[in-house]
């Protein structure tokens, strides 16, 4: 198994953290932008679009919110030198499941393995 140089922990940590800073600038203009629009419009098929239109974007951050926690967790991992270490069996994690997923925290084998058990329990 390939070992993970230096300079792709330096490569990572600058792709993680551009990622986040961007998460985090979205999350800004969405609130300011949700803080900005009037509470009420005088049509009813307004407000109702208006509404929905917002729901769909508070779901979309909240998924962006998991996305942040993870890239902290993983930023912190390149910090302490257990970045690309599988969190289920301690073996390396590919150099290219990273490169595909940087804010994973588990080998291919241990995920395929954690996604087989959810699909038959149900959770």
């Amino acid at each position: 198994m390939e070992e993970i140089r230096p300079e792709d922990m330096a490569y990572f940590k600058e792709l993680l953290t551009k990622q986040l800073e961007e998460l985090l600038s979205m999350a800004e203009k969405t609130v300011s932008t949700l803080i900005q629009i009037g509470e009420w419009a005088a049509d009813p098929v307004d407000q109702a679009s208006m509404e929905t239109d917002r729901n769909y974007t508070l779901r979309i951050r909240d998924r962006e919110s998991h996305l942040i926690k993870k890239i902290n967790a993983a930023l912190a991992k390149i910090d302490d030198g257990s970045f690309g270490i599988c969190e289920e069996c301690g073996d390396e994690i590919t150099l290219a499941r990273l490169k595909a997923r940087p804010v994973t925290a588990y080998c291919i084998q241990c995920k395929t393995q954690m996604e087989a058990f959810e699909k038959v329990s149900g959770f």
